[in-house]
């Protein structure tokens, strides 16, 4: 049995390394880490581990509340794919979604976002013939931001007078596309309105629409997406169960249901943590991975917060959007059911992605801004080996934080009768978004629940449920505290926040953090 599930696991007085958290970017820094022989204690507050990519089960089922789908792992040669293989061992195994992955749907139009590059363009060409230069051009900057992107992250690694010498210069062609929104650069391609509304499709990948977002983050989503999507065989349980030996390969841990209160630190040295119990563990460096509101606005005492004007830089940045998940549970098999691959994005006919979000913002009644459908039980080859006869499906739209502020401090599951209308209301309303468009899934329907982003709140800590950390607009990559090392000798940070949304990102924060930790070049370690 894996150390972690173990009820009264044995830890250490001593690590070299502690990790705040369990998701992605922690476990791929502790992997890598371990590999290298050093002895990670990770911390995670839950009662399971893996962040973003856990599963829980209920009444039968099992959904994965992060991870419904990941581009590029399907080529053994991407980075992406090296790096997980390198933090799993080769242990992971990934299914293709086929040669449609997404379906944009905008009232009784539909457009499918295909596999490859080449088939992608000429697939949004059929739909819009007069357009063909700028789907191309469009295109071609993707590429063209991607490939500025590795100089940009590099320089988070490096040593601080190092990248006072040349980091303005490796981020300067990245800035270039990351300092514009992605309307603004899309609008000097075309005039076409439904051309932008489709091509930014995916924008719910990491949270604001076109207006408002950074054109480099839509560029990263884009090309993770141009070779397909894929799902990891077994469910998202399967990446913590095969970095898990890897961590302990070294030493190491993984200890749930253990809190940090507090990073302790003596004379700006980072030289452990205060479990919420009153409990201390000691290690050479800690690393959080609980993002940038926890870890400078609790987790690092408040002399120092000041000292160091983290409070400050706290207010350079804003929290990504909330969502609310429907997960349901249905009655038959994925293939009885005829249930898809694709992901289907259900979006309003009258109004473009900006105004869609801005209606229902100032009224919650008004239509979704965006639905979002995913069939998780018909993308796991193994799914029907391990539920037969049932299969699930996840729905998720935005959900303000505003609309569930009068239930903060309520306990999980006993928020009372108000509270659990308002999300059977809401609930109601995604399932008929999902019936107007596979019906014959009405009267299959065995279980469903809704989750608020209290729930994220009170499982992922998130201070409003944000599932993405802090927003992806241009002034967010011009921070630059937003890298793995802190003003406090000894304490780094890893996750989305010091990279961007999504588990490819997430996952090379790991790698980011590691080596700046250690200086070692993990890059040309695992990708010469």
């Amino acid at each position: 049995m894996p150390q972690s599930y173990k009820k009264f696991p044995e830890i250490d007085s001593h690590y070299d390394v502690i990790a705040i958290g369990s998701g992605i970017g922690c476990l791929s820094m502790a992997a890598l880490l371990a590999r290298e022989g050093k002895k990670v204690l990770v911390l995670e507050r839950h009662y399971t581990a893996g962040g973003f990519t856990h599963v829980f089960k209920r009444k039968g089922y099992e959904w994965d509340v992060g991870i419904h789908y990941i581009g590029d792992v399907g080529r053994p040669s991407s980075a992406i794919r090296r790096l997980f293989d390198y933090v799993t061992r080769g242990k992971m195994e990934w299914a293709d979604m086929g040669d449609i992955y997404d379906r944009v749907i905008v009232g009784d139009r539909k457009y499918d976002f295909v596999k490859g590059v080449g088939n992608f363009k000429e697939q949004m060409k059929s739909y819009f013939p007069d357009e063909a230069d700028a789907i191309d051009q469009y295109v071609d900057l993707v590429f063209e931001a991607q490939k500025s992107m590795g100089r940009y992250y590099m320089d988070k690694a490096l040593p601080k007078l190092v990248s006072g010498v040349i980091g303005g210069q490796m981020r300067k062609a990245y800035l270039r596309f990351a300092d514009r929104t992605t309307y603004d650069v899309l609008r000097e391609l075309t005039s076409n309105e439904e051309l932008i509304k489709v091509l930014t499709g995916q924008y719910g990948d990491y949270g604001l629409p076109p207006k408002q977002s950074s054109f480099a983050m839509q560029a990263a989503v884009a090309k993770h997406y141009f070779g397909g999507g894929n799902f990891p065989v077994g469910g998202s349980s399967r990446i913590l169960e095969t970095i898990e030996p890897v961590i302990e390969e070294g030493g190491g841990t993984i200890l749930v249901r253990a809190e940090v209160d507090e990073v302790v630190v003596e004379n700006n040295r980072a030289k452990g943590v205060r479990l919420e119990d009153g409990r201390e563990i000691t290690a050479d460096v800690v690393v959080s991975g609980a993002g940038i509101a926890n870890t400078f606005g609790k987790l690092v005492p408040e002399e120092l917060r000041k000292k160091h004007g983290m409070d400050t830089q706290l207010t350079k940045v804003a929290p990504s959007v909330s969502y609310a998940c429907l997960y349901i549970g249905l009655e038959g098999s994925p293939d009885k059911l005829q249930l898809p691959k694709t992901n289907f994005w259900i979006y309003p006919e009258d109004l473009d992605h900006d105004a869609s979000v801005e209606r229902y913002r100032e009224n919650p009644d008004a239509p979704f801004p965006v639905v979002y459908i995913s069939f998780p039980a018909a993308k796991d080859p193994s799914w029907s080996d391990r539920y037969p006869g049932r299969s699930t499906i996840d729905i998720i739209t935005m959900m303000s934080y505003d609309t569930v502020t009068e239930w903060e401090g309520s306990r999980w599951m006993k928020r009372g009768e108000e509270y659990e209308a308002r999300k059977e209301r809401m609930a109601q309303r995604l399932l008929e978004h999902l019936f107007e468009h596979l019906p014959h899934l009405r009267e299959k329907v065995d279980h469903y629940e809704l989750s608020s982003p209290l729930t994220v709140q009170h499982f992922c800590n998130y201070p409003q449920g944000e599932l993405y950390g802090i927003d992806h607009s241009p002034s967010r990559f011009r921070q630059k505290f937003l890298q793995p090392r802190t003003p406090i000798k000894g304490l780094y940070l890893t996750g989305q926040d010091i990279v961007t949304c999504g588990i490819g990102a997430a996952l090379f924060s790991g790698l980011l953090t590691a080596s700046a930790m250690t200086g070692k070049n993990f890059m040309k370690k695992i990708f010469a």
